[in-house]
């Protein structure tokens, strides 16, 4: 079967919510080794910080180093997580090309991750779009949209109420995440279907969990009906401080190895992408590293059945 070559963007973002569950501090330098890892890779975007207060999250206490040195790379698409608008004027100020900012469905995961409901949160991003109107790309991350282990359900019709009040406070990118790891490929073909009949083409990337197994399902899924960014994270690090139980992101070497077997052009050199793990273990002995890529290896025949396509 021939597949069409299209390109999709995976952005990495192991540097922040794979590092913001883990209790061992990466130093500045090994944040850079591995970005500079990341890029020689290919990887060309990238979540790299989050501007959160130190004494909270004091993995992300370098954060305006971090990208500073990101920003050194031509071509390096830099983004940001701000979960309010003292973060956002650091991170448009820092010069992210993006910034993220984590609106929860679920109420009560957005009071225990941001201490601010959802709609105090909707307020919130209102202001920062138009802080960063002109200077940077605004997305709003729609957390627990697939699920939450604090709240249980999230009914459908807040989904799509949140949605629509993020595109009408200035939203440039609606994203969909499964913060707790609860997504099932039926309910993300569902829920891409729901929210794009409201965002249409602004709606253009997910962000999945691994908990249950299901992340490169889901991925495959989102795919199927359009999506064309993916959020992943080497090694399959990540995790929510506030969604219990919920483990590491998709992995990023499977996610780019299912891709790229499909047909589909991420720019990203898989065997490069693999050597980058080096960066973690050095600097993180002792942690968790997954992925099936990884372990098994790459098989001989990928690249020629590649030329072949």
């Amino acid at each position: 079967m021939n597949l069409p070559t299209e390109r999709v963007i995976v952005t990495e973002v192991g540097m922040r919510d794979g590092l913001q569950s883990i209790s061992r501090i990466m130093s500045t330098d090994d944040k850079k080794r591995w970005i500079d890892a990341a890029f020689e890779a290919g990887v060309r975007h990238m979540e790299v910080a989050s501007f959160v207060p130190a004494k909270l999250l004091p993995q992300m206490a370098d954060a305006e180093a971090v990208i500073a040195h990101a920003l050194t790379h031509d071509g390096l698409v830099v983004t940001a997580l701000v979960p309010n608008v003292k973060g956002a004027q650091r991170a448009i100020g820092s010069g992210v090309h993006r910034i993220v900012a984590p609106i929860s469905v679920s109420a009560a995961h957005s009071l225990a991750n941001v201490r601010k409901t959802p709609a105090e949160m909707i307020s919130a991003f209102a202001e920062i779009c138009s802080l960063a109107k002109g200077r940077a790309e605004t997305i709003a991350g729609l957390s627990t949209v697939f699920g939450c282990t604090l709240q249980g359900n999230v009914p459908y019709d807040d989904i799509r109420d949140i949605a629509r009040q993020a595109l009408e406070a200035g939203a440039d990118v609606i994203a969909l995440g499964d913060t707790t790891g609860q997504a099932t490929p039926r309910q993300v073909g569902e829920i891409i279907d729901l929210v794009r009949g409201i965002a249409g083409d602004r709606l253009r990337s997910v962000h999945f969990h691994d908990t249950r197994g299901l992340g490169l399902a889901n991925t495959l899924i989102a795919l199927q009906h359009g999506i064309r960014e993916m959020d992943s994270s080497l090694a399959g690090l990540g995790g929510c401080p506030h969604a219990p139980g919920a483990t590491g992101n998709v992995n990023t070497e499977d996610l780019v190895f299912m891709l790229q077997s499909m047909g589909y052009e991420t720019g990203i050199n898989i065997e490069k992408l693999i050597a980058s793990r080096s960066v973690l273990e050095q600097a993180l002995p002792g942690e968790p590293l997954y992925g099936y890529l990884a372990r098994a290896g790459v098989p001989s025949q990928f690249h020629a059945s590649k030329a072949a396509r």
